[in-house]
């Protein structure tokens, strides 16, 4: 998910000063379900930090695995503003084991830059997953902003994208949009 949407720099991949490319809308990583993680490895941990790193430089507040390209099921999560101390989230294989209630809220997403819309989510979820130590955690009973990214992050993790949930009428106002990526992207080899 994003706080604000940049303008592409390459079709298929935005990197500018990130430490990994963005893979936008159009590439079928995206559209794959991501691998379980059999062991969170030093390498693991290493591919974690730098998905932060690349979100905060991406004004981002969540990014899957596969949007920088590796199809393995691993989100990163921080949800804190700019003035706030940060405090990032590390899950590897990810599950919503809980979800209640329901709630709309606009959503953007660092792999389809421009596009905003209203999604339907659980309003309270608990999420359980291994942290970078391969530790098992959960989140029990998170709602607002922090579920609603989760859930859209772990999405990603199944080859579903915000823009598959959206209504209709949001979706015919950003075909335009929607098609020119997914042609850019295509346009450029994998």
């Amino acid at each position: 998910m994003s706080k604000t949407q940049a303008a592409a720099a390459k079709p298929k991949t935005r990197k500018t000063d990130m430490v990994l490319p963005i893979y936008l809308y159009g590439q079928k990583v995206l559209r794959k379900r991501a691998q379980d993680v059999a062991k969170v490895t030093p390498e693991l941990a290493k591919l974690a930090e730098d998905m932060l790193e690349t979100m905060y430089k991406s004004a981002g507040i969540g990014l899957a695995a596969p949007q920088v390209g590796h199809s393995i099921r691993l989100i990163v999560v921080d949800i804190t503003g700019e003035e706030e101390e940060k405090k990032p989230y590390y899950m590897f294989n990810p599950v919503v084991s809980v979800a209640k209630g329901a709630c709309s809220a606009e959503e953007g997403c660092l792999s389809v830059p421009g596009v905003w819309a209203d999604v339907e989510r659980p309003e309270s979820i608990t999420v359980e997953y291994l942290d970078r130590s391969g530790k098992p955690q959960a989140l029990r009973n998170i709602d607002g902003l922090m579920a609603r990214c989760i859930q859209h992050e772990i999405d990603h993790l199944n080859g579903v994208l915000f823009v598959d949930k959206i209504s209709n009428t949001d979706r015919t106002l950003n075909e335009g949009k929607l098609k020119k990526l997914s042609k850019e992207s295509k346009s450029v080899p994998a």
